[in-house]
């Protein structure tokens, strides 16, 4: 009869796992995979708060968190897929051995929708610094032909992983600005602000590429979110800057956006397009360069995302797209 590990409770797991204890932190993965469902998820949980700040001490483990990816239980694979994109985000040497798991959700089409949209997002993270290994032909086929037909929550991530595998290797997505462009108008917010983000990471080395583009990004100076008028009058000001283009941005729409005292990320913007009119101001640091936009992302994402709406009873704030009545204090809004 096969031996079959003890159950160590889930904080003498990680507390193990903190202390560098790796046979143990082993066992205790190898005895959870057995585990009640809740067990497992509950373990996934305290191993993810691990890697938001230890993920050096998860490194060793990467491997052995890779069967719950495929867990029969949909819970524990969403979970897992969560904990891979913590470890993506802030280790993404720990994961590169590993993409193929994390593909392999994504391109499953009979897998839940949350999960491939989390592996989209973890593939997203890695691609940014080791875009060769992520950014195969297949995998960017799947991320682009997923924005026609997949959940809202899946195209969020699958832009979002286009934008940082443009980041990593703007020259992996030069030959797709069209269809990149296709989708400038999703419904989606966080679609359209990640994808006008991957067209700057690739105009910012390939500025002639965006050609393509440019009906679809002007469109866009006229977006209801100022980050994604923001990054249009960017991607624009960097064709503008191209010998073989007259600047795509009229004076009209110049004064326009320029005009938006009240958000600075559009107006910088509007200004740096305006400058390229003469073809000789370069990209500067803050503006138009890969590293600015890498910097800025997440943080923006979380402007984007952030409610901010307020009762007008109470004051709480109230989200956006909730029901019309404040949770706080009942009143409608």
């Amino acid at each position: 009869m096969e031996d079959v590990p003890e159950l160590q409770p889930i904080d003498i797991v990680t507390q193990r796992l903190r202390g560098g204890a790796h046979e143990s932190v082993s066992t205790s993965f190898q005895a959870y995979q057995r585990a009640e469902p809740k067990r497992r998820k509950e373990l996934l949980r305290s191993v993810r708060s691990v890697a938001d700040d230890r993920s050096d001490v998860l490194a060793p483990h990467v491997h052995e968190l890779v069967p719950f990816l495929t867990d029969e239980t949909r819970s524990v694979r969403l979970n897992a897929a969560k904990l891979f994109v913590a470890l993506s985000r802030t280790d993404p040497d720990a994961v590169i051995d590993d993409v193929d798991a994390l593909t392999g959700r994504l391109a499953d089409e009979e897998e839940f929708y949350y999960v491939r949209a989390r592996s989209a997002e973890a593939l997203g993270y890695v691609g940014a610094d080791y875009p060769e290994a992520v950014a195969t032909p297949d995998l960017l086929a799947d991320l682009v032909v997923g924005l026609s037909f997949d959940e809202p929550e899946v195209k969020e991530k699958l832009a979002k992983a286009l934008a940082y595998i443009a980041l990593g290797d703007p020259g992996r997505l030069r030959h797709r600005i069209a269809d990149l462009a296709e989708h400038l108008d999703a419904e989606e917010e966080l679609v359209r602000y990640h994808l006008c983000t991957a067209l700057v990471a690739v105009g910012s080395e390939y500025p002639a590429a965006l050609s393509d583009a440019t009906d679809a990004l002007s469109e866009r100076l006229e977006d209801e979110c100022p980050h994604v008028r923001g990054r249009a009058a960017e991607a624009l000001g960097l064709v503008a800057r191209t010998a073989s283009n007259d600047s795509p941005l009229s004076d009209e729409q110049l004064a326009t956006l320029a005009e938006e005292s009240d958000e600075p990320f559009v107006t910088e913007r509007a200004r740096f397009a305006a400058a390229a009119g003469d073809k000789t101001t370069e990209s500067t640091d803050e503006i138009g360069s890969l590293e600015s936009i890498r910097e800025r992302t997440d943080e923006i994402v979380d402007e984007i995302t952030s409610p901010d709406h307020e009762c007008p009873h109470c004051g709480a704030v109230v989200p956006e797209n909730g029901p019309p009545l404040c949770p706080h204090c009942g009143g409608p809004y």
